[in-house]
């Protein structure tokens, strides 16, 4: 008989159900200062990409994160598909993409016409495998000293992009030796750790750029919305140029230099993110708080562990986590009927992108790991202001 789905529903009831209401996941936490700065732009009439809260929120990002430029999109998934257009991901590339993530990974991929080439993750904290990824790139590719190749597909391997899972971020050090080694680009997902940092740089910092998403559910929201963080000034001016559509300067001629995309955030959701912004300290400030009391909560429950960060890392613990120790399934779903029963959201992770038939042709490596933790890892309601 499964013990660890009742007592964990118990426990998690215990803490969060304090009324009949239901507990989401993770919510976006609003007050005035929304109201006032989109009511600011309604007024200003710049309402769409051009405007002052576009400039402002970029300035934003750049000072919080370090990095030297910010490109604000539309979404997280067009910014990376805009990152890897840009970084000259076409027809035919491949790139090492984890399985164990949103599909937008991999569509971002898709829509340069390459293929995603799925590599496995970590145990502990759920991102790339430097380890696992070395051996498989030493054994199954073939290298000319320029240019990796795939050698069953007769593709380059263009790229890497690491995903730093549910805010942790994965061990960047090793994989950008990996990926100098072999002359990749390295391009982060990082849509997930606003304000994680991995050995005191913030994510989204190590490679070429990183990208994030400011979707309704992550640690700040401008509604929708994404950013392209980069510290190559050259290569930033070129997506912001690609981003709205590829227009020429001028005062009054309309003319474009290029296939440009429209991507470019709209002021409005700009304004939104800019009042989020003021507030993303204390986000995470409660965000931690709220992994330590689940910490503190779970540690004694058999069956189970805590997902949490690494001692050269901090984390934003976007979304917590637990990672059951039965990889058979049952408890698992067990505890997900259990939980949204009784109004208490959880979800299991991501369907392993390998596994969705739209994916399952495209080249991968031994998945071992991924498979086996999307039978044992489940989320738990994050939001920044539970509990208090």
């Amino acid at each position: 008989m499964d013990k660890i789905a009742p007592k964990v529903t118990e426990i998690l009831k215990e803490m969060l159900l304090v009324s009949d209401s239901f507990i989401p996941l993770h919510i976006p936490e609003f007050d005035d200062k929304e109201q006032q700065f989109v009511n600011e732009c309604i007024r200003s009439n710049f309402v769409s990409s051009v405007g002052s809260f576009v400039d402002r929120f970029e300035e934003m990002l750049q000072t919080f994160t370090g990095a030297k430029r910010c490109v604000l999109c539309v979404n997280g998934t067009s910014a990376l598909h805009l990152a890897l257009h840009s970084a000259g991901i076409g027809f035919e590339d491949e790139v090492l993409i984890p399985s164990f993530t949103f599909i937008a990974t991999a569509n971002a991929v898709s829509y340069c016409g390459a293929s995603p080439h799925f590599i496995d993750i970590e145990e502990k904290h759920l991102g790339v495998d430097p380890t696992k990824l070395s051996e498989y790139l030493e054994k199954e590719f073939t290298f000319d000293g320029v240019q990796l190749y795939n050698p069953k597909t007769k593709r380059k391997v263009k790229a890497l992009v690491p995903m730093h899972t549910f805010g942790h971020p994965c061990k960047m050090s090793e994989l950008l030796k990996i990926a100098n080694s072999y002359n990749l680009l390295v391009i982060e997902d990082a849509a997930e750790s606003l304000g994680s940092y991995y050995k005191d740089k913030h994510t989204g910092n190590a490679g070429l750029c990183g990208v994030l998403s400011f979707n309704g559910n992550k640690i700040i929201t401008s509604g929708g919305g994404g950013a392209i963080l980069s510290n190559d000034i050259d290569f930033a001016d070129k997506l912001k140029h690609l981003s709205t559509t590829a227009k020429e300067p001028h005062k009054w001629e309309i003319k474009h230099d290029n296939i440009g995309y429209n991507y470019r955030m709209p002021a409005i959701n700009a304004a939104l993110g800019c009042a989020q912004m003021e507030k993303l300290a204390n986000f995470i400030s409660h965000k931690r708080k709220v992994a330590e009391m689940y910490f503190n909560a779970l540690k004694n429950v058999d069956g189970l562990r805590f997902v949490s960060e690494r001692e050269d890392s901090k984390s934003n613990y976007w979304l917590n986590t637990i990672i059951l120790d039965d990889a058979s399934g049952y408890s698992l779903g067990e505890l997900l009927k259990r939980t949204n029963d009784i109004g208490i959201m959880t979800r299991p992770a991501w369907t392993p992108l390998h596994l969705l038939p739209i994916y399952s042709n495209c080249p991968k490596m031994d998945l071992e790991i991924t498979e086996n933790m999307f039978r044992r890892v489940i989320n738990i309601p994050s939001s920044a202001k539970l509990g208090f």
